[in-house]
Order: structure tokens, then C-alpha cells, then sequence
């Protein structure tokens, strides 16, 4: 068998592994993958090849999970195709699909051909990542909570867990593998596990379990390269490391961490600048490949806000630190998170709350105004059109190339091009000063020092750029550029470029070949040939100049602000490539000012078609691409009045009209009311309860009980875990001990019989604890029952090997009742409805908990709310318990927009304090805000159209929990807009949402 076995690594290096198209010695595939190869998708040291063409893959992290609305991930497809991003990374939450062992599924909002195909349609490649374990700031990291019963230790091939992986795998495996490239799909890579790299208690690092990972998807018909992502550059299961290795090894970068309380604090030595030296040390004969660096920050329950972490990784992040990365050669690079979503439903982890907007570049609500987006834009567009760069020779950073030790320099050479990359930062990258300073570089015309004519350069604090020399922009050569190149495009009759400066500071550009310039708009740059070189020097200004250069190169001096407008959209072609990105000098692109955002562009004869979003009235000039006899402009369906000069360039205005909306005000609706505690009333009974009556676990945690209370052990995974404890009082008892777990800013409250005893009300930093409640005087041989519900916030995530901290129990840990043995009560508990045989498929297996309400799915459309009590919210009850409320409303959204919209929690005092209470609410039945008044910090909680049903009827579900003996309500309560625009879309589908029916079974 070893002697078959090196024949056909022979073979596969024969057939597949020759140089070609510039490749430089691609690593071998080790025989083991004989039968599943294939050629599409390659690589040599200095990036990836599809269908034999490099590329750069610039990747977004996005989940659909985190929207559950299918028409809209073409939108957020859309907005990153738009970026000049080529691909997108993505999770598949394994707790989503399968709650109970051996019962896959994945429909509905859980499908993953329509995410495919949706990528597919906006030209995105696809890098998948479905672990089993993905971290991901989700319950358990991605684990059902069914593996808190399962001996053996996680993440190892110790005890039962690798087996309870394989059916997970084998599915899951197998709907990627039809959607692999060489099925025609958009999926080029595939990452097993997630970070494993980090372990406790004593474990180490298992080659044979990662190795035993990837055998199962490549046995799932997984035939893409495998890479993986060490938690940090330590070199782990790198090609050449022997069992256990990946194709393409990669490293994740989180430099900034996630302090967003800081947001404008930047510690001195935060940047990288060891990485290209561990990455020629640790996998020199792959692409340099980065699968998370940070593009947001999570923040925790008692934190500060996503709009402090969008501060700390601004735009003035991804300039010095993306630009960092760049001048390692990085080829592989993806933005963890580009667009973060929402934790509805139950499924973040205790560390987080519903929100998951990560202050990414994406908001949560879908939005682009963060400067991040423009600037993401800018970088991308640049490395997209300069395929020197995928294999210039990055060399170390210096502070030679200036004459200010103040600025640092990282040059990557040409490597087969003359084109070089100087990338110019601060020597303290976290410098706020404004840096004067010439640079001298290296040209074919000998070494240049810039500038030659006017002035002197400037560096902004927190501020990088990236020069280039003898840059090719097709039948021109750039000499040099201390202005930063945008875009170029190339067509038989002109050529486009577009460069950029900061406002005010001096730029100068150097074109080989060419001594003539015409100003055809603005202020005419300072123009001087050298070695018969022209020379260009001027003063970046909101006022745009535009040149002429030789006979058909159109050169657009832009400031950085006014870049931000522009946009370079590729238009599909018919070949097998369709709209992917093919080519960096594609003929067939179109080069645009249009504002907000340009979603797409075609051409069809003498019609160009434009879709897009506008959030004001909106100039728009086609300045490459458009046909040179344009007939008709169309944007979002609709002609619109242009003209077209004698250059081609073609303008328009894009009218913009607010749109009125006519939003219901909660406070007046008609809200019907019921208790949903009626377990504490003397009438209740619980016979269809579970019974607490295992006496042993497999979870590691110490059983301190007589049975086993873990909610897990029995089924239930998500949302608020009831429990009733029965005993029969002696008259000695007079305290009842109480120790419960739920992970970050849980709650718990107490009650005996309807007697309430309070209430553990839960601070950000306590997933615990333990409480003591005096009892009234109990009657001797009476019956009383104990009643308990307890928040959990989510099961924890298990980054490290060892400890398993996701099987961490939630529910009760410990009780004592004083002067009674613990065998003295009996108990039973409650969650979702059917535990792991949950009944709401359609919203999956974590939407739910066990309050009441949810059991009876009161929270859905429609319930039997019409002999219900009138009452609402804001108006609340008087004493400790949970309230549930619904109402409905009806909107009619102008069609054309696209209107976030979200609900907006006041925060609540009373008496001058904070209210101690929790709420919930559901929309159509998804439960979409969690919401802990006296924690924080989120108060609005956007909900998307689609969830929404934006014409037509709503219904609206509220979960009040006072906590405190004096009731509670609610503050304020209201549905919002947010930033609205008119929008090229189209439709958004009503994802479905099913109404109540009568629950069998439901108590």
C-alpha cells in the first residue's frame, strides 16, 4: 500500500503540480488526497490561483445565520463586491442544525444554497469555516448544547466526541462540497476547526485530532485546499509539519484587542512587525494568509457600545494597520467582522448581547455611513488593480528611505515587474503628529527623491499610504505616485486613473514616456519632464483637477473625501467566470462618482444600467465604461436625463426624496396582557413537567445534588430554565440556600409558593451565584413548592482545549434547604417546549425558552390574545414576576427605499434608581432583543424588513420580568427609523413566519 501510495503522489505531482501561469513551485498535495484532487483552485508562495489566474483574495467575514432574512444576503453580498472585495468568509453554526444527535437539518433560514447562490450572483468567492468548533461569539462556539452530556473531553479524541461530530460533518460536508468551484459553485477554500491553538489543564496540542478533522471532510467530498487559522503566528499544522498539516497555513490578528471603552487609545507597540519573519520561518512555500484580522470589536453585556468599538477600529485603523499587513505580502487577508448581524433567537454566547454590529464597516442595520466602509473601499479597489503586488518581494521596514526618522518605510520590490510598493507609516504608528518629510525610491530611471519640484510631503497622524513606482496602467507606466492610486482602467480608446491625497498636503506623480498635459479641469498642477519623464506636483483639494496625459490617459486628482464617491464595478461577463473578479485589467468595467453606493452595473448595446442607493440627491458621472454612443442610463430600473461629452464621460443627477413614513407609536396600541408565571399561583400543576431524576452526569462539573439539575441534561439549551421544588415542611426550615449559573449578567428570581423571595438581578461579571433567602414560617406537614427561573445567557464558547468551559452547567448547581436533607425536595423543570424535539423548526432550535408564554408560543402571530386583559408594557405590574404582552400594527413602507427600522428601549428608573427588570421581544415570533435594564448597554435593537413585514400586519410580543417586590414597566418603548435611502434592492421576501396554533403538549 505505501508503494500505491507514492505512485499516485507521483501521478497527482505529474498531472497537477508543474509550474504554470507564472506559479513558482505550488506545494505538493499529500497523497492521502488522491482521490479528490483538482486543479482549479492553486497556489505557489505568493498567492492563490483560480483557473490559473492569481488573485488577491480580500475577504469579508459575514454569517447568514446573523440574518435571517434570505433576500437580503445578496445585499450585504452586494455592498462587499462593491468594496472590491473578491470573496467572503463564512461559519456554519453546527448548534443551529443539529439539536438532537443524528437529526441534521438546514432549511428555511438555515439553508445554504440559497447563501451560495447569492454569492454566486454578486461575484464572491467563498473561504467556508464550519468547524465543528467556530468560537464566533456564539452559544457554546458553535457546539449543541447536547455535547454538555458527552464523556470525553471537546475538541480532542478523547471519549465520545469525535463520533458525535460525524454526522454533523458528513452533512454539513457534503452541501458545501456541491457548492465547491469545481461544482460550479463559489467556494474555493475550507478551513477545519477554528484556532486551535490554545490549552489548559494540563493538554497539548493533538496532530491526529486536527488530522482526524480533515479526514472527515475530505471523506464529506471536500476537494478545495484545506488552510486553517492559528490563534496567533505559532507555526502550527503549517505545510511540512507532518500529520495534522493544511495546504495553506494561516494566522488571525486581533492587535488592537477589544478595549471599547478606549476607543482613541492606541498602546504603544500594538503594531505588527514581526509577521513576515514568522511567516518566512513557518510556511515559506505558501501565499501569506491572515483568515481573521480585526475589522470590529465584540463587546460584552455592561460594556460601552458598538459605536465606541467602530471608533477604536476606524478608518484610521485600517489605514496604518490593513496597510501594516500589506506590506507583509499578505495575499489571503480577511476582515473579521465586514457586516456582524444580530444574536437573535438565543444564539449569541454570555459574553455578548443581541447586538453583533462589531462596529464593523457593514453596520448592523446594513447601513455604510461609517468612514470605515469608504476607506475599505479605497485600499481594496488599489491592491485589486496592481497584480504586481501578489508577487512583489516584501523586504524590512526602515527609516533610510526619508529624511525624518519620524517616518518608517516597508518597500516590497518588484518580482517579475518593475512595479514597487513603498508603504510610508509613523515610527511610533500610534503618533498623532503631522510629519514632514521626502522620500527617496527606486525607479527604472535610477533612485528619485519626491518630491522633486514643489514643497515637501506630509504624514497625518494615525495615517499610512502606499507609493508606488513604475506602476503599469496599461499602455502607461506610473514613474512614481506620492498620491495614492484608486482605480485604473483600460480601454482601446482611453485609459482612466484615479489618485487621491489628503486635503491640503502636497502630491506629486512622475509618468514615463509622455512630456505632454492638458488641464481639462480644476487647477493645473505644476508640470516640469525630467529624463523624459513628466512630473506632476499639486495640492490634493475638494476641488477635483483632471488631466490629460500622452493622448488618451485621463488622470482624476482627487482629496481622500471626495474619493470616497467613486466606485469601480466590474460588469459580469458571459464566460464560466461570470461577474468573479478575473482580471485586474478587465476591459469590461465602469468607473463611476454616484454617492452612497453603487450596487451594479451592465451594458447592453448603447444602454448603461446602474443600480445603486442614494441617501440625498446625487451628481453622477460615469467617467470610464459607459458606451461611446450611451442611448439610454437607467438606475434602479428607471431612465434618467444624461449628457455625454466628447470624452465618453457621462453625467446625471440621482433625485433623492425623504420618504414619508407614518410609523405606529407603541405606547397607543392596543396591548393585550397575561401572566406568564402562573406556576407560582396554588392552582398550577405540573404533571407535564420533567422530571429532575438523573443521579449522574458525564458533565466534569462536581454534582452537588441528589439528581441532576444541569437544564442540559435534559434537553433544554436556551432562554429561561424554570424549575419547582416540592417538599413538605417539618416548621423547622427557615432559610433556603440558592446557587445557580447562567454565564454574563444572568439573572435568577426565587418564589415560594406565591410568596416572592427575590431575586439575584445580575451584574456583567458574575456568570454565577450563590443566595440565601429567609422564609416565612412554614406549617409542619404542609406541601410548599420552591419555584426558580433563571436567565441563561447562552452556553460559553471553548476556545480552549481542556477545560471544557462550554459544558460549564446553567440552571441550579447547589441548594440547601436549612434543617432538611436536599434529598427532602423533589424537583422538575422547564424550557423550550420539546427540548431537543423543539416543535418551531421554521425559527429554529434556540428562538425559544421556557417562560410560559413561549411553551403555549404566545409570542407567535396571531395568538388567542382576545380574552386576554387590556394592558400594556409601560404600564406593567405592580409586583415581582413575568408579564407578557402582544399587540399588532400594520405598515405601509414606500417602496423604492430601503428603511431600517428598530425598537428602542428607554432605560428605566424608578425612585431614582434603576429598575430592576428584564425584557424580551418578538417580532412575527422572532425573538430579536434581549434586553437587561440595569446591566446594558444595548437600548435599539434594529430588526430587519423581511422579519418585518413592511406591508402589511406585525404582530409585537413583549417579555416583562420585574425582579423587584415593586413590579416594573417599561420607560419608553418605541419603533424608530433609522438611515433611510433609495435603493436598488428590489424586493425583500418575508421570511416565514408561522402563527400559533395550539401546542400539543404545551403546559
Amino acid at each position: 500500500m505505501a508503494l500505491l501510495n507514492r505512485f499516485f503522489a507521483f501521478l497527482y505531482l505529474a498531472l497537477f503540480c508543474l509550474p504554470h501561469l507564472g506559479s513558482t513551485n505550488p506545494l505538493p498535495i499529500k497523497p492521502y488526497k488522491r482521490e479528490l484532487l483538482q486543479d482549479i483552485v492553486t497556489w505557489d508562495e505568493h498567492s492563490l490561483f483560480v483557473r490559473g489566474e492569481r488573485i488577491m483574495v480580500f475577504s469579508a467575514e459575514f454569517h447568514p445565520f446573523r440574518l435571517p432574512v434570505v433576500s437580503l444576503w445578496l445585499d450585504i453580498f452586494q455592498k462587499i463586491k462593491a468594496l472590491g472585495y473578491s470573496a467572503v468568509s463564512f461559519y456554519v453554526d453546527w448548534a443551529l442544525h443539529e439539536d438532537k444527535p443524528g437529526d441534521f437539518t438546514a432549511e428555511g433560514v438555515f439553508a445554504w444554497e440559497p447563501f451560495f447562490n447569492a454569492a454566486s450572483e454578486a461575484g464572491i468567492y467563498l473561504i467556508a469555516r464550519p468547524g465543528p468548533y467556530i468560537n464566533a461569539e456564539v452559544s457554546g462556539g458553535g457546539f449543541p448544547g447536547w455535547l454538555q452530556t458527552i464523556n470525553g473531553t471537546l475538541r480532542t479524541r478523547e471519549g465520545s466526541y469525535m463520533e458525535s461530530t460525524d454526522n454533523y460533518v458528513a452533512e454539513i460536508g457534503a452541501i458545501v462540497a456541491k457548492a465547491q468551484i469545481t461544482n460550479g459553485g463559489p467556494v474555493i477554500l475550507l478551513q477545519p476547526e477554528n484556532e486551535y491553538s490554545e490549552v489548559e489543564d494540563g493538554y497539548s496540542l493533538d496532530n491526529e485530532y486536527m488530522q482526524a478533522v480533515e479526514d472527515q471532510y475530505r471523506a464529506a467530498g471536500i476537494v478545495v485546499p484545506f488552510m486553517n487559522n492559528d490563534a496567533a503566528a505559532n507555526g502550527y499544522n503549517a505545510p511540512g509539519t507532518g500529520v495534522g498539516e493544511v495546504d495553506i497555513y494561516g494566522h488571525d490578528s486581533y492587535p488592537m484587542d477589544f478595549d471599547c471603552a478606549n476607543p482613541t487609545t492606541w498602546a504603544s507597540g500594538g503594531l505588527p512587525t514581526t509577521f513576515l519573519t514568522k511567516h518566512l520561518a513557518q510556511s515559506p512555500s505558501t501565499p501569506y494568509t491572515v483568515p481573521e484580522f480585526q475589522g470590529g470589536a465584540f463587546d460584552p453585556w455592561g460594556g460601552n457600545g458598538f459605536d465606541k468599538c467602530s471608533i477604536l477600529l476606524n478608518n484610521e485603523f485600517e489605514r496604518v494597520f490593513y496597510k501594516n499587513q500589506y506590506s507583509f505580502g499578505n495575499t489571503i487577508f480577511s476582515v473579521y467582522m465586514t457586516y456582524g448581524g444580530t444574536n437573535w433567537g438565543n444564539l449569541g454566547h454570555p459574553g455578548g448581547y443581541t447586538s453583533y454590529d462589531y462596529g464593523a464597516a457593514i453596520a448592523e442595520d446594513r447601513t455604510i455611513t461609517r468612514e470605515k466602509y469608504s476607506e475599505a473601499k479605497l485600499e481594496a479597489n488599489m491592491l485589486k488593480v496592481s497584480p504586481a503586488f501578489l508577487t512583489a518581494t516584501p523586504k524590512s521596514y526602515s527609516t533610510a528611505y526619508t529624511d525624518n526618522s519620524a517616518i518608517t518605510v516597508s518597500p516590497l520590490i518588484g518580482n517579475g515587474t518593475d512595479t514597487n510598493f513603498y508603504v510610508v507609516r509613523h515610527t511610533a504608528y500610534n503618533s498623532l503628529a503631522s510629519t514632514s518629510y521626502s522620500i527617496t525610491v527606486d525607479t527604472t530611471k535610477g533612485s528619485v527623491t519626491i518630491p522633486q519640484l514643489d514643497g515637501t510631503l506630509t504624514l497625518n497622524g494615525r495615517d499610512s499610504k502606499i507609493y508606488v513606482t513604475d506602476y503599469n496602467i496599461g499602455d502607461y507606466t506610473l514613474l512614481y505616485s506620492s498620491a495614492e492610486v484608486f482605480t485604473w482602467k483600460n480601454s482601446t480608446s482611453k485609459t482612466v486613473l484615479v489618485l487621491y491625497g489628503v486635503s491640503s498636503e502636497t502630491n506629486e506623480a512622475a509618468f514615463t514616456g509622455v512630456t505632454n498635459l492638458t488641464t481639462l479641469e480644476g487647477a493645473a498642477p505644476t508640470q516640469s519632464t525630467k529624463n523624459g519623464s513628466l512630473i506632476i506636483n499639486w495640492t490634493a483639494s475638494s476641488t477635483r483637477t483632471v488631466v490629460k496625459v500622452g493622448s488618451n490617459l485621463y488622470v482624476y486628482l482627487l482629496d481622500r473625501n471626495s474619493a470616497y464617491d467613486y466606485w469601480a464595478l466590474d460588469i459580469p461577463s458571459s464566460g464560466v467566470s461570470g461577474n468573479y473578479t478575473v482580471s485586474t485589467a478587465n476591459l469590461n468595467s465602469v468607473v463611476a462618482k454616484a454617492g452612497y453606493l453603487l450596487r451594479t452595473v451592465s451594458v447592453s448595446g448603447s444602454t448603461l444600467a446602474l443600480t445603486g442607493d442614494v441617501n440625498a440627491t446625487t451628481p453622477l458621472e460615469v467617467i470610464f465604461g459607459a458606451p461611446s454612443n450611451t442611448s439610454t442610463v437607467t438606475f434602479n430600473g428607471e431612465s434618467i436625463s444624461f449628457s455625454q461629452d466628447k470624452y465618453g464621460v457621462v453625467t446625471a443627477s440621482i433625485d433623492f426624496t425623504t420618504p414619508s413614513l407614518d410609523l405606529p407609536t407603541l405606547s397607543e396600541l392596543s396591548w393585550k396582557y397575561i401572566d406568564s408565571l402562573p406556576e407560582i399561583q396554588s392552582s398550577y400543576d405540573d404533571p407535564l413537567w420533567t422530571d429532575a431524576n438523573k443521579t449522574s452526569t458525564n458533565n466534569p462539573t462536581t454534582l452537588k445534588t441528589p439528581t441532576v439539575l444541569y437544564a442540559a441534561e435534559y434537553g433544554y439549551y436556551s432562554g429561561q430554565i424554570l424549575y419547582r421544588g416540592h417538599f413538605t415542611a417539618t416548621g423547622n426550615e427557615s432559610t433556603f440556600e440558592l446557587s445557580t449559573q447562567g454565564g454574563s449578567a444572568y439573572g435568577h428570581s426565587v418564589w415560594l409558593n406565591s410568596t416572592f423571595l427575590g431575586s439575584w438581578t445580575g451584574i456583567d461579571v458574575d456568570s454565577n451565584y450563590n443566595q440565601t433567602f429567609t422564609l416565612p414560617n412554614l406549617v409542619s406537614g404542609k406541601p410548599y413548592t420552591i419555584t426558580v427561573v433563571v436567565d441563561t445567557m447562552g452556553q460559553e464558547e471553548n476556545w480552549y482545549v481542556g477545560p471544557d468551559e462550554m459544558k460549564f452547567p446553567r440552571g441550579i448547581l447547589d441548594y440547601t434547604l436549612s434543617s432538611r436533607s436536599k434529598s427532602a425536595i423533589t424537583w422538575k423543570l422547564a424550557g423550550t417546549l420539546g427540548g431537543q424535539d423543539y416543535l418551531d423548526k421554521t425559527r429554529g432550535p434556540l428562538n425559544e425558552g421556557g417562560i410560559y408564554a413561549e411553551r403555549n408560543g404566545y409570542h407567535l402571530p396571531s395568538p388567542p390574545s382576545s380574552t386576554w386583559e387590556t394592558s400594556s408594557p409601560l404600564d406593567g405590574i405592580a409586583k415581582a414576576g413575568v408579564a407578557f404582552y402582544t399587540t399588532s400594527f400594520t405598515l405601509d413602507m414606500p417602496s423604492g427605499y430601503d428603511i431600517p427600522l428598530a425598537f428602542v428601549y428607554t432605560n428605566t428608573t424608578a425612585n431614582g434608581t434603576v429598575s430592576d427588570f428584564r425584557s424580551q421581544f418578538y417580532v412575527n415570533g422572532w425573538q430579536f432583543g434581549k434586553y437587561v435594564n440595569n446591566v446594558g448597554p444595548q437600548t435599539s435593537y434594529p430588526v430587519p424588513e423581511g422579519i418585518l413585514d413592511y406591508h402589511g400586519t406585525n404582530y409585537l410580543a413583549v417579555m416583562l420580568w420585574a425582579q423587584g417586590d415593586g413590579g416594573a414597566k417599561l420607560g419608553g418603548f418605541t419603533l424608530e427609523e433609522l438611515t433611510a435611502v433609495k435603493s436598488g434592492l428590489g424586493t425583500v421576501e418575508i421570511t416565514e413566519s408561522p402563527e400559533w396554533e395550539e401546542r400539543e403538549g404545551a403546559y
